[in-house]
C-alpha cells in the first residue's frame, strides 16, 4: 500500500540558535549601527549607519585620552550577540564642530557697522557730484 506522504505544514519544525538569532535580527530594526572592518596604528576603522535611510560613513575609533581634544563625537558601542563585529551606537556627546548655518540668497558681503565704519573712515559719497576727478 501507498501511504500518503507526510504534510510538511503538521510537522514541527526544528529551529537553530542561527535561525534565532536571524529571526530576531529581522525583526529588530537596525537602528544606529557600526561594523569594525580594521584596525591600525591610527586607530579602529568603522562603517557606520545612523538609521536604515541614512548614507554608509566611515570612521575612526581612538580612545578618549585625559589632557587630549575630542575631536569629533564620543560614542558608545554596544556588541551585538549575533555578529561579533556589529555594534549598537549611541551618541553620548555629540560632535562639537556644528556646521555653518547656511541661508537662502548671495552672501552678505558688507554688514550695516562696516559700512558705517567705512565711511568713517573715507567718507561718504556724495550723492550730486558726478565730475571725475
Amino acid at each position: 500500500m501507498n501511504a500518503p506522504l507526510p504534510d510538511s505544514r503538521n510537522r514541527p519544525q526544528r529551529r537553530t540558535r542561527g535561525d534565532a538569532a536571524r529571526s530576531e535580527s529581522q525583526a529588530a530594526p537596525l537602528g544606529d549601527v557600526a561594523l569594525v572592518f580594521g584596525q591600525d596604528e591610527h586607530g579602529t576603522h568603522i562603517l557606520r549607519r545612523r538609521s536604515e535611510e541614512a548614507p554608509l560613513e566611515a570612521g575612526l575609533l581612538r580612545p578618549l585620552r585625559e589632557g587630549k581634544p575630542i575631536d569629533g563625537e564620543v560614542i558608545r558601542l554596544t556588541p551585538r550577540r549575533e555578529e561579533p563585529l556589529l555594534f549598537d551606537v549611541k551618541t553620548e556627546l555629540p560632535d562639537p564642530r556644528t556646521p555653518r548655518a547656511t541661508t537662502e540668497g548671495p552672501a552678505q558681503v558688507a554688514t550695516d557697522a562696516y559700512r558705517r565704519g567705512w565711511d568713517a573712515v573715507w567718507g561718504s559719497r556724495r550723492r550730486g557730484s558726478h565730475t571725475l576727478n
